[in-house]
């Protein structure tokens, strides 16, 4: 079995933030490999099947953001996934905005996400990140994530999540060398 994780916040107060990118990454990869997103178990909505011949689930934890370990920590047990076959979606902060990025491995940067996964799984799963650029001068980090994104930023964030869900996909079924060559060296 391999596991993709979105990470995002439940409901529709959150749904298009920037810390929902992960959501929205894993949701469209699992559109694009042919998964429907149609079950729950472990706090988490979640999808199942074969994809070009590997067993894949893709999870989306409906605990809050702090929380997303425990379910993708049940998740990894149950199916006895390693970390380094955890490919997990997220926005970033140190990132610009739309750029994408593959990698293994890393701290939490402050995201509480990936700081519950470490705890979960130590931090060698696959992280797609999704850049969301620095808050401006002034501006909490905490509530800057919790923003929508203005009206230009998210014609820039549709434009780029083909790519990112691509990126997941790659990553899950070809492995992380072929998805950090293809997808961390292109110019947007």
């Amino acid at each position: 079995m391999r596991l993709l994780v979105g990470l995002g916040n439940p409901g529709a107060k959150y749904e298009r933030t920037r810390h929902n990118l992960g959501f929205r990454i894993a949701r469209l990869a699992a559109e694009k490999l042919g998964l429907a997103l149609d079950q729950t178990r472990w706090n988490a909505v979640l999808g199942t099947g074969r994809v070009r011949g590997e067993q894949v689930a893709i999870v989306l934890p409906q605990t809050f953001m702090n929380l997303s370990g425990e379910s993708v920590g049940h998740a990894a047990r149950f199916w006895k996934v390693e970390p380094g076959e955890v490919v997990v979606a997220h926005d970033d902060l140190d990132l610009s905005l739309s750029r994408v990025q593959v990698k293994v491995g890393g701290g939490d940067g402050g995201h509480n996400g990936l700081k519950s996964l470490r705890q979960h799984l130590g931090p060698d799963f696959v992280r797609v990140r999704f850049g969301i650029g620095r808050p401006p001068e002034g501006w909490d980090p905490a509530d800057f994530v919790l923003a929508r994104f203005a009206e230009e930023e998210e014609k820039v964030v549709e434009e780029v999540l083909p790519l990112a869900a691509d990126a997941a996909g790659a990553a899950l079924l070809e492995g992380t060398a072929v998805a950090m060559n293809r997808f961390n060296r292109q110019k947007r």
